[in-house]
């Protein structure tokens, strides 16, 4: 049986590329076993089989090519076992990365689910809602411009990624502008974050308890005749508002090209 394989062949045979055996060969971490004297052609042995297998598995496990020669040129358990264990952690710290984005998804699927549901709009309710948490960029909002560029200067202060928008943003209006019917004099933007996504200063805690809550057909703009009908529906159930307003968009013109399907929640903390 031939022991001497082509570049083209030792490809095929290790489902890899030319080009990368050729790259392989340049930094000196692959090179062919057998180089003709007359030719110049390099050929590989199967004895190269298992190194190849080798820096295959170790790069599929996330390790670089650099690291790979390292391990090659050395040959140490310990510091293979290192390579390994450096290698474990950072596959753990993306498996919660993407354990947070799944719970992100649900969250989001199941506002969607609400929304979809949601046959009472414009009637307010009282609901009990848990501890939530947010970051929060505190400055006066007038109109979209202003909210996207808030927005965007959130996420940089608090280092966070596009990911974490997912369903999770909104603006925040002052109890006594609600009180004072000027319902869109926004003071905040935030975004709702779980509890370990950042460690920012602007994190702030969204108190549990009773809010009046409510949805309605449309964006931020159309909110006035519901906030009047929440302050009445407060004043029926002979509580008091307690602290800042929230609305948040849950479908707008980037998820339903139609706007009847526009679906904005108002949340105001209420007396018990």
């Amino acid at each position: 049986m031939q022991n001497r394989f082509s570049i083209g062949e030792m490809a095929a045979i290790h489902q890899t590329t030319i080009k990368t055996l050729r790259y392989y060969d340049q930094i000196d971490l692959f090179k062919p076993a057998i180089v003709a004297p007359d030719s110049g052609y390099r050929y590989y042995t199967t004895e190269q089989f298992e190194q190849l297998n080798t820096i295959q598995y170790l790069k599929q496990l996330g390790l670089s090519l650099k690291e790979i020669k390292a391990h090659l040129d050395k040959r140490d358990i310990n510091h293979f076992k290192a390579l390994l264990q450096e290698q474990q952690r950072l596959t753990e710290a993306k498996i919660q990365d993407l354990e947070r984005v799944k719970h992100r998804f649900e969250n989001r699927i199941a506002d969607l689910d609400v929304a979809q549901k949601a046959h009472q709009l414009e009637v307010p309710f009282i609901k009990t809602l848990p501890e939530r948490y947010a970051v929060k960029l505190t400055g006066v909002i007038h109109d979209e411009p202003e909210f996207e560029l808030s927005l965007r200067q959130l996420q940089a202060a608090a280092n966070l990624t596009p990911s974490i928008f997912i369903g999770g943003v909104g603006l925040s209006v002052a109890a006594d502008q609600v009180l004072a019917h000027h319902y869109h004099n926004y003071n905040a933007v935030f975004i709702f974050v779980d509890h370990d996504d950042t460690s920012s200063q602007l994190r702030i805690t969204i108190p549990a308890g009773r809010y009046v809550c409510c949805y309605y057909n449309g964006n931020h703009s159309d909110s006035d005749h519901v906030y009047d009908a929440m302050l009445a529906s407060v004043s029926q159930h002979g509580a008091q508002v307690t602290g800042n307003a929230i609305e948040r968009t849950i479908i707008d013109q980037y998820v339903s090209s139609l706007p009847k399907d526009y679906l904005t929640e108002i949340q105001m903390p209420i007396s018990n």
